[in-house]
């Protein structure tokens, strides 16, 4: 049984904003601005830290930005 005081590891939050349209980007492209929670410019999505976070970031960087806190 674990003590009920165990330390819990803090997960990285990573804040998004998309800056650029979708406009005549691939449907890739647009489909993984949907599953990041964006598809409007200005739109800001949060997100834990992940290896497949980091993978569509990589896919749209030039379509999105991550903001600082």
């Amino acid at each position: 049984m674990r003590p009920r005081n165990h330390r819990r590891s803090r997960v990285a939050k990573i804040k998004i904003r998309q800056v650029r349209s979708s406009i005549g980007q691939s449907e890739r492209h647009r489909g993984t601005l949907r599953s990041l929670g964006l598809g409007k410019i200005g739109r800001t999505a949060e997100h834990t830290e992940s290896p497949e976070l980091a993978g569509k970031l990589r896919k749209v960087r030039h379509l999105v930005e991550v903001v600082e806190e």
